[in-house]
């Protein structure tokens, strides 16, 4: 069986708190755009409760069996014994670029197993479930615009339709670390709250929606701010960095020409908003 993982945008983001745990607290809207990895997963012989990871397309570091998608996997076979597989996963999304694909990964993993093997957790258990893995994990068992609080695992739906929109999606090949990101982060409460910007007509949004993170990378790395300004020059209603970066989206009315030569040398996507996808069967 088969799922397709979508990818998430972050419009606003600003760091308002830290916490005594060192994490800080933040203020976010996620909204789930159509870049999709895929996940398959094939039952086979064997002992219980163990799995295989294969992985495509886009490489990834690290250590297959540490992925968040074994993790899944082994956190669903607390709550039953599950039947050996095989999982391939196919990466498209890009990493180290702030769009969740590692945790949207896992959360279709959570869905796509929790119905193969009729596991029975409801929504609210399989957000609690997966918000233990990582914190984005949660918003992706629903992947529909949502208002993020603490961690960005408290989430709240909101009403937003921007599927008559195109993003444009440009990642250099830089990786920001989120831990130098926070590191330098300045804790600082919003006059306006992003979950109140975006009610407004998006043409505002460019003196108003802020992401705090762009304050410490954009000099560090000065070609993500210069990303972001071409994106405008080129007619951007709104552009910004999603999370931590290095990613930097751009929204359109119309769709953009000529982008892999304007970002040469840069990961490039063109997609709209994404609509949730469950299983292929």
């Amino acid at each position: 069986m088969i799922i397709k993982p979508c990818a998430k945008i972050n419009l606003g983001l600003n760091i308002v708190g830290k916490r005594a745990d060192g994490y800080h607290d933040l203020e976010t809207v996620f909204y789930p755009i159509a870049i999709h990895d895929e996940i398959e997963i094939v039952e086979t012989k064997g002992a219980p409760n163990t799995c295989s990871l294969s992985i495509e397309g886009l490489p990834i570091k690290g250590d297959a069996s540490k992925n968040l998608v074994v993790k899944a996997y082994q956190a669903l076979s607390a709550f039953q014994t599950l039947p050996p597989v095989r999982i391939r996963l196919k990466k498209e999304i890009p990493m180290e670029a702030g769009m969740g694909g590692g945790s949207s990964d896992c959360a279709y993993t959570f869905l796509l197993l929790n119905d193969m093997f009729s596991v029975g957790l409801k929504e609210k258990e399989l957000i609690e479930t997966a918000a233990r893995l990582g914190a984005d994990c949660a918003f992706f068992i629903l992947s529909e615009p949502a208002y993020a609080e603490g961690v960005g695992d408290r989430l709240q739906a909101i009403q937003l339709n921007l599927s008559d929109y195109y993003f444009l999606i440009i990642k250099p090949p830089i990786s920001v670390s989120t831990r130098e990101a926070f590191a330098q982060i300045k804790v600082c409460k919003p006059e306006k709250c992003c979950k109140d910007i975006v009610t407004q007509p998006i043409e505002t949004w460019k003196e108003e929606l802020k992401n705090d993170f762009e304050h410490s990378i954009f000099p560090q790395y000065p070609v993500i701010g210069e990303i972001k300004q071409k994106l405008y020059d080129h007619g951007a209603v709104y552009a910004a960095m999603s999370g931590s970066g290095s990613a930097v989206y751009g929204i359109f009315k119309e769709e953009p020409r000529n982008t892999e030569r304007l970002f040469d040398g840069c990961y490039t996507y063109i997609t709209k908003a994404a609509q949730r996808q469950f299983i292929i069967k």
